[in-house]
C-alpha cells in the first residue's frame, strides 16, 4: 500500500527532523537488509517520509586486488563478490579477458555449453537463496526450507564437478581448464532436473493471499525510473522491458539454445517475484538442452582452446615434455599477457548486467579493472521507491531488489 509521501527529503536531514517524527537505523545488522546495508529512515508513525541508503561497511577493494594479481589468479576474487552465484561471476570475468585477447570466438563448443549449463545452475542457486529469504522476510518459513533443500543439491553438483561448493573458480581463460566433466556428472544433472521441485514453491507462494497482499502495488518501479537509474535484470524486466543480455547480446552457448525471457509490466515487488520464478523454469530448459548437446558431441571434443600461451599444458606432460614444461613455467611466472588495449564484457547474471572492464598495458596483470555490479546499481532505486510506503513494506522492497553486499561493497 502506498501512502501520500508528504516530506520526501533525500538524504535524511538528521539535524532537522520533523515534529513528531523518528529517525530509524534499519541495519547494518538487521537480518532483512541482506548483509550490512544501513538505511537511515525518517518515520511519521509507520510511514516512511525520507530514506537514505548508507553503504560501505563491507568494502574490500576487490578491483584493486584484481590489479595486483595476474589475469588467471584474479578469478578467485570474483567468486567472493556475488557469492550466491560464483560461477556466473567467473564467466563474466573470463570472457572479458578473452575479449581483451581476441579469442572469444575460438572457445570450443563443449566449453561454451558447459559454461552455459554451470551459469544457469548458479542462477538457480542464487534465485533459491533469494526466493527463500524474501519469503522468510514476509513470514513464509516453508518456502525458505524448500528453497535451501534444492540449492543444496545444486551445490553438491558443483562439488562433484570441481571440488568446491560456493567459491568454485570453475572456469579458466580459454575454456574450462582442468574442470571438464564426464558422463556421470551429466547424468547427475539430468537426475536433478527430473526430481526438481520448483513447482512446490510455486504452488506454496505464488497464489498465497498473504504474500500477494504484501507484494502487490508495493515498491513500484516505472520504465522511466529503470532507464534513469540504469537498472537491469529482474527489476527492468519486472517493469515491462524485455532486455536480457543472453538474448540481446548472446554469449557462451545462449545463441544455440531455446528459451524465453519472462517480462511483467506491473513493476511492483510481486512482478519481480514472477520474473525470477519464471526465469528458474527457463533455466531448467537451458540446462537440459546443454546436457543433451554435450552428450551429442564427439568424445574427444576439446574443452579448452589450443593456445599454449593461454591454456596450461596437461600436468602429466610437464615432467616429460620440455615444451610443456616451458609453457607451464611461463604461465605460472608471467601469466597470460594480452596486447595493450581495453575491453568491456557484460553478462546477464542473476541480478542483472554484470560487466568487467579491463585496461591492459601488455603485462601479465591488469593495468586497470572496474566491475559494473548489478547489485550496486540496482540498490540506488531503494531510496526513491521506499518513500511513502509503510516501514513493513521496506523489508519487502529490499528483498525484491535482491542485493548481495559483497558485490555492492566490492
Amino acid at each position: 500500500m502506498t501512502i501520500d509521501a508528504g516530506k520526501t527529503g533525500l538524504p535524511v536531514d538528521v539535524e532537522h527532523v520533523g515534529e513528531n517524527r523518528m529517525l530509524l537505523n534499519m541495519g547494518p545488522q538487521h537480518p532483512s537488509t541482506h548483509g550490512v546495508l544501513r538505511l537511515l529512515i525518517e518515520l511519521d508513525g509507520e510511514v516512511v517520509r525520507a530514506c537514505e541508503a548508507d553503504m560501505g561497511y563491507l568494502h574490500r577493494g576487490v578491483e584493486k586486488l584484481i590489479e595486483t594479481h595476474d589475469y588467471r589468479g584474479g578469478i578467485t576474487l570474483t567468486d567472493r563478490m556475488d557469492y550466491t552465484a560464483g560461477p556466473s561471476n567467473n564467466m563474466g570475468y573470463l570472457m572479458a579477458i578473452e575479449k581483451l585477447m581476441g579469442v572469444t570466438d575460438d572457445i570450443p563448443l563443449r566449453a561454451r555449453y558447459l559454461r552455459t549449463a554451470v551459469a544457469e545452475l548458479s542462477r538457480l542457486a542464487s534465485h533459491h537463496i533469494w526466493i527463500g529469504t524474501h519469503a522468510l522476510d514476509i513470514g513464509a518459513m516453508s518456502a525458505f526450507l524448500y528453497s535451501l533443500r534444492e540449492r543444496e543439491k545444486i551445490l553438491h553438483l558443483f562439488e562433484q564437478a570441481c571440488g568446491a561448493r560456493m567459491t568454485t573458480s570453475f572456469m579458466r581463460v580459454g575454456g574450462t581448464g582442468p574442470h571438464d566433466i564426464g558422463d556421470q556428472w551429466l547424468d547427475n544433472v539430468a537426475d536433478f532436473l527430473d526430481g526438481y521441485t520448483l513447482h512446490e514453491i510455486d504452488e506454496l507462494v505464488t497464489e498465497n493471499e498473504i504474500f500477494m497482499e504484501r507484494t502487490r502495488d508495493v515498491g513500484v518501479v516505472t520504465k522511466e525510473q529503470c532507464f534513469s537509474f540504469g537498472l537491469t535484470g529482474p527489476l527492468l524486466r519486472g517493469s515491462g522491458v524485455a532486455w536480457d543480455l543472453r538474448k540481446t547480446q548472446p554469449y557462451a552457448a545462449y545463441d544455440l539454445v531455446d528459451f524465453e525471457v519472462p517480462v511483467f509490466s506491473e513493476g511492483d515487488v510481486y512482478a519481480r517475484y514472477l520474473v525470477r520464478l519464471n526465469e528458474m523454469y527457463q533455466s531448467c530448459r537451458i540446462i537440459q538442452q546443454c546436457v543433451d548437446a554435450i552428450r551429442d558431441l564427439p568424445l574427444d571434443s576439446a574443452s579448452n582452446i589450443d593456445r599454449p600461451e593461454i591454456v596450461p599444458p596437461d600436468i602429466s606432460r610437464v615432467p616429460v615434455d620440455m615444451e610443456a614444461m616451458i609453457n607451464h613455467f611461463k604461465l605460472v611466472m608471467h601469466g597470460v599477457q594480452p596486447e595493450p588495449g581495453e575491453a568491456y564484457f557484460g553478462i546477464e547474471n542473476p541480478k542483472g548486467e554484470l560487466g568487467y572492464y579491463f585496461v591492459s598495458d601488455g603485462s601479465g596483470m591488469p593495468y586497470r579493472c572496474h566491475v559494473r555490479s548489478p547489485s550496486f546499481v540496482n540498490l540506488s532505486i531503494i531510496e526513491e521507491i521506499s518513500v511513502g510506503t509503510l516501514i513493513a513494506d521496506v523489508v519487502a522492497i529490499i528483498g525484491s531488489v535482491d542485493i548481495v553486499l559483497g558485490e555492492v561493497d566490492r
